[in-house]
């Protein structure tokens, strides 16, 4: 079986307080801590066992998890094994890198972003150049809000060409064209993320070949779909795999659409899907010579072959 698991303990502590993020500065007990712990080192142990599986991991916890020193041994853990194709995380680079050297890294990948106003913007810049010495494969991100915009700029033009910067839209934002257009000058996929996409019964690929599991060991098709697998460690979930389609009207997540298979997304980030790295740069439609159709002419993504 060819699988990708998308992992989220209970852990929801995170050292920023960002305004857009509900989790923002929120503090786990020890006890909710050690709970994180242990659901983490039995996540890792099944995953070292299913040696007769291809398995890849991302690690998506509503905290961050690269300050606790679990989350960096499980990168390193699992990277290092034969039968996983990739280990990623989501962070916040506000901690220290130099453990990546211990990590295979042809595996290892980091998903980043910047909160302006969390961290100086050096620093994360050079979380960033720190990576690149080392090695390791990451995008890093930013969300599109309006007091963002010149440091996604900045960002941009300090970063290699071959470091993807991407673009969330902000959650509950409707974007002018002529904002749009401003974002998707830094970021040429940033029409992916400006609108929900439509999705109810549309096919997708988790709940077959991507799934969702949480701290106790539930499987779900995805964190959004809230209808149970079954449960990772009594091999229940397994019966369950199998195409179909979406029950939600629109998915409006990277995480969640990528998989989905009416967008050409597993293309565009082939072989890096998980720490959203396409495959190729990506163009503007005006950069490629194409013209979006409509009055808005708006740029279409592009990626070049």
């Amino acid at each position: 079986m060819d699988l990708t698991i998308l992992y989220r303990g209970p852990l929801a502590s995170c050292d920023y307080d960002c305004p857009y993020c509900p989790f923002a500065k929120r503090r786990d007990s020890g006890e909710q801590l050690r709970s994180d712990r242990a659901a983490l080192e039995r996540f890792t142990a099944w995953a070292a066992a299913q040696t007769g599986d291809r398995l890849s991991v991302l690690f998506t916890p509503w905290g961050e998890g690269l300050v606790r020193s679990w989350y960096r041994k499980a990168l390193v853990e699992l990277s290092r094994l034969p039968h996983i194709g990739r280990v990623a995380i989501q962070t916040n680079l506000s901690g220290r890198t130099g453990w990546l050297a211990e990590a295979e890294r042809d595996k290892v990948a980091l998903w980043c972003t910047y909160h302006p106003g969390q961290t100086p913007y050096e620093r994360f810049l050079g979380r960033c150049r720190e990576l690149t010495a080392l090695g390791v494969r990451h995008s890093v991100g930013i969300v599109g809000l309006d007091e963002h915009l010149e440091e996604a700029r900045r960002l941009r033009s300090a970063l290699p060409p071959e470091v993807y910067l991407w673009v969330n839209a902000a959650e509950g934002h409707t974007y002018t064209d002529e904002q749009a257009d401003r974002w998707t000058s830094l970021d040429p996929l940033f029409p992916y993320s400006r609108h929900p996409h439509s999705s109810r019964g549309l096919p997708c690929r988790t709940g077959e070949s991507v799934v969702s599991v949480d701290g106790d060991g539930t499987v779900r098709r995805c964190h959004f779909v809230r209808t149970e697998l079954g449960n990772l460690y009594d091999g229940s979930y397994r019966s369950s795999l199998g195409p179909r389609g979406c029950p939600l009207d629109v998915c409006d997540c990277h995480i969640g659409y990528v998989h989905l298979e009416t967008l050409p997304l597993y293309d565009v980030f082939a072989g890096g899907v998980l720490e959203r790295i396409p495959a190729r740069p990506p163009r503007t439609a005006a950069q490629a010579g194409l013209v979006a159709p409509g009055p808005a002419r708006r740029p279409l993504p592009f990626v070049s072959r």
